[in-house]
């Protein structure tokens, strides 16, 4: 039976591309799809030959100007949410009104709050995601939380304790919902539940877009979560493969140490790259440097070369070791590839997702401020020397490639009951 089904999705590409995995394969299924996101993304969408809607924010100031403040580790979650998500919603609300106009089924990303509102105003059958464990804030499995990194150091006293620590957090964000709660009266609903805790999740089914590996199911997850597997896509551009200089240096000598900070902490490097250099110029070791719009100050030597991007599928199984840091997007790709990895945790879900990597034996991991040339260099010939990083590395990568994620999360959409 054919769905009209709207997805929507805002944020990095980390948050872009397993909508556009989800998309894809339900199309190929015959369902009528659209995917609703910011302008910023509408050329990368419609290459893909997926209906496109416009759904804020749609930032207009200068990317970098918003980054600063977004990627701070002790606020950026609270300046995202209060100064770029929330005032938004009036204005997203609308677009997503006009999105759902003869859709059957919606699926939210977890801040996508319009979108969430417009589902309960609606009455829509709703699926909800998460797209990192981070969004689960379990006190049995609790998480890294960005701002206070030290709490994890409770996890030991069981989730008693930990609890105590979860609703001090909910009250810290109580006083940032107050234009959610106008909003939602204007619409004519209560005030609802907080949309950054349980306000998140459908009531009806829940997708955790990550391989169990990450996460195992807990007691206090929304009921009737199921844990799909990653889904991958990683093109900038539809169809892009490896550029054929990079290719070419791939293809002249041994694995090299790839270095990456994604799509949304590359934007604020700052002294990540030249650090990096330095690092593998001591290891004597090649490398590549995927940096974005950054531009090289300094001419590099013929073993490091530097490219805007290249697709992580395509990149990360040729890496001796993968530098990264930490989305749960670039996450899933190199644990994908099989290959050990460095990690250095900008903001966000990046701190906890370090953890559980390195909780699986696949990684090391290097706060944001300390990582120097002489840190980088230690923890990479750490991992180079030490077999038993690349072989749980290996077997990780095997226990992934039985998943399918997008498979799995289609499923689940596809059979989700389409009465009201």
């Amino acid at each position: 039976m054919t769905k009209r089904i709207l997805l929507t999705t805002t944020g990095s590409l980390g948050d872009l591309h397993p909508f556009i995995a989800i998309g894809l394969e339900l199309r190929s299924r015959g369902h009528d799809v659209t995917l609703a996101t910011s302008n910023f993304y509408r050329s990368k969408v419609e290459q893909t030959g997926l209906r496109f809607a416009p759904m804020g924010p749609h930032l207009e100031v200068e990317i970098s100007q918003v980054m600063d403040r977004v990627m701070d580790l002790k606020n950026g979650p609270e300046y995202l949410i209060r100064h770029i998500l929330y005032p938004a919603v009036p204005a997203a609300y609308a677009e997503v009104m006009e999105a759902i106009r003869g859709a059957e089924l919606m699926v939210t990303h977890p801040i996508t709050f319009a979108a969430q509102i417009a589902a309960e105003k609606t009455g829509m059958p709703w699926v909800s995601t998460v797209t990192a464990p981070l969004s689960l804030f379990s006190r049995f499995d609790p998480p890294v939380v960005p701002a206070y990194p030290w709490v994890i150091k409770l996890r030991a006293l069981g989730p008693g304790l930990y609890g105590i620590v979860k609703k001090l957090g909910r009250a810290m964000t109580k006083s940032w919902l107050a234009p959610i709660t106008r909003f939602r009266a204007s619409v004519g609903l209560p005030p609802g539940q907080d949309p950054v805790f349980e306000g998140q999740h459908s009531p009806q089914r829940v997708l955790a877009l990550f391989s169990p590996l990450m996460a195992a199911p807990q007691p206090d997850w929304p009921a009737h979560t199921l844990v799909t597997g990653f889904p991958f896509y990683d093109q900038a551009e539809h169809g892009q493969g490896i550029d054929p200089d990079l290719e070419r240096f791939l293809d002249a000598g041994p694995p090299p140490v790839v270095f990456t900070l994604g799509s949304s902490a590359v934007q604020k490097a700052g002294n990540f790259y030249r650090e990096s250099i330095a690092a593998v110029r001591r290891l004597g070791r090649r490398a590549v440097l995927l940096v974005g719009d950054n531009s090289m100050q300094e001419a590099l030597p013929p073993e490091i070369v530097a490219f805007p991007y290249a697709p992580f599928s395509k990149i990360f199984p040729r890496a001796a070791v993968t530098v990264h840091q930490g989305g749960i997007g670039t996450c899933a790709q190199v644990l994908a590839a099989g290959r050990p990895m460095l990690v250095v945790p900008f903001a966000f879900d990046q701190p906890d997702n370090a953890a559980r990597l390195q909780r699986l034996g696949v990684a090391r991991a290097v706060p944001r401020k300390q990582y120097t040339a002489e840190r980088a260099y230690a923890e990479l010939k750490l991992l180079l020397s030490h077999p038993a990083y690349a072989a749980s590395a290996a077997e990780v990568a095997r226990k992934i490639a039985e998943e399918n994620g997008v498979r799995a999360a289609s499923d689940a959409i596809e059979k989700h009951p389409l009465a009201r």
